[in-house]
């Protein structure tokens, strides 16, 4: 099955078109502070200019920057479009973020042409940080008769200003050829996601989703054995060793071919036929390298390997504990995911600790009351879009083995028409 039945243009026609816009480059303003530098990717030097890494050194490698903050943190992201590969091995036209990090501006606009992966860069956090996200609209190379804007929206997270929350009504939405930087100060730890918030309907059923969590400031100290948790928890209960973000989605693969043949969209009929974590369908879930990319991608970047970089494979060694973070952003449906085997222990809900008499965070009890932990256990959770789950699996006395991690709905174990694949993944115990 071939889902790019029309494309509008060539891939070099298409950047012929691009390159007569280059002035639009100029508009791609990274803001990040202590930015000073880059690397040349070829020479290696390090020159002036920004890429959106803060540098602790100016130019000589030697000398302080004055104006470098350990507690900022920068992300510079393109939105555009781009291909995926299926399980079945068809591909899938995509809306979606690129990665424009280490990037100098002057590129960014060309480079980010094409980069749209699924799922999105992971946005990795700790509460207190400052955060810059950067978001450069590149326009969609093969759909130049669109003109969407898109945005940034901190799904669960309190905003510094209703600008930065990314619903276009009240908050900041980007034309082609612009840049515009979300700012956020995250107070709450947690299990977040992150996602485009203009069209939304649209352009999150195209792929314009990805992982963000916040990992809290109790992290550094050692409780109860750990020194990782998923909130300021006090008591160390909520301590890990090993960590996987597990994003699940669908797409519905008629809905994505009729995108690029430019045909009205079936918004009424969406019916998903791929069931994928972290935008990969088994067994590509479990590749270190990710489903090749596409050639109408290569044929742009050869050096692109894959435009699926996140897997989900779950590795620990015995003993260890795991944390899984997943979340749902499917646009459609809800899902529910078991582990064969093992036991769940959900520790929190939607970015919130499960604990009684919770009135902020670090977590204190009200006056005269015990703050009592409401942690259960459980082989399976059901999420809806949207909702987030904090899960931790213990392999102490675990025997050895490969076990699964995969939902309970049958029918998404599968790749489009071909069975034994889907909405699964591996938990490997060591």
């Amino acid at each position: 099955m071939n889902s790019r039945p029309i494309q509008l243009l060539g891939a070099p026609l298409a950047l012929a078109i691009a390159a007569a816009f280059q002035p639009a480059q100029a508009l791609v303003h990274i803001q990040c502070p202590g930015d000073i530098t880059y690397v040349d990717p070829v020479s290696g030097a390090t020159l002036p200019g920004k890429d959106a890494i803060p540098d602790p050194f100016l130019a000589d490698g030697v000398t302080p920057n004055p104006s470098y903050d350990p507690d900022v943190k920068c992300y510079h992201v393109s939105g555009g479009d781009g291909y995926i590969t299926m399980g079945d091995r068809s591909e899938q036209y995509i809306l979606g973020f690129g990665n424009l990090a280490g990037v100098p501006e002057g590129q960014a606009a060309e480079y980010g042409l094409m980069r749209a992966t699924y799922t999105a860069p992971t946005i990795e956090l700790k509460q207190g940080q400052k955060v810059y996200t950067n978001l450069s609209n590149v326009g969609m190379l093969l759909r130049p008769d669109l003109f969407d804007s898109h945005s940034i929206h901190f799904h669960g997270q309190p905003n510094a200003s209703t600008i930065f929350d990314g619903e276009p009504e009240a908050g900041a939405s980007i034309a082609p050829g612009s840049t515009f930087t979300f700012f956020w100060h995250p107070t709450d730890p947690g299990t977040y996601m992150w996602h485009c918030h203009v069209e939304a309907s649209e352009h999150m059923a195209m792929g314009m989703l990805g992982n963000l969590f916040i990992h809290p400031a109790q992290d550094g100290q050692t409780i109860a054995g750990h020194n990782k948790f998923v909130y300021n928890d006090v008591d160390g209960s909520t301590g890990f060793d090993v960590e996987v973000p597990i994003q699940l989605g669908s797409f519905d693969s008629h809905f994505h071919a009729e995108h690029i043949a430019i045909q009205p969209l079936p918004f009424a009929d969406l019916k998903d036929d791929y069931a994928m974590i972290n935008g990969r369908g088994y067994p590509d879930t479990v590749d270190a390298n990710g489903p090749p990319a596409p050639s109408a991608v290569t044929d742009v970047h050869a050096e692109v390997t894959t435009t699926q970089p996140l897997g989900s494979l779950i590795s620990a060694t015995a003993g260890q504990r795991i944390l899984l973070r997943v979340s749902n952003l499917n646009v459609t449906r809800d899902y529910t995911v078991a582990a064969m085997g093992l036991t769940m222990k959900v520790v929190g809900k939607d970015a919130r600790i499960l604990r009684a008499n919770q009135v902020s965070d670090p977590l204190v009890p009200r006056t005269g009351e015990a703050a009592a932990n409401l942690y259960y256990e459980t082989n399976s959770v059901t999420m809806g879009s949207g909702e987030t789950y904090d899960i931790l699996i213990d392999t102490a006395g675990v025997a050895p083995g490969t076990y699964y991690l995969y939902t309970t709905n049958l029918n998404y174990l599968s790749n489009g028409p071909e069975d034994f694949g889907g909405m699964m993944t591996e938990i490997q115990v060591l």
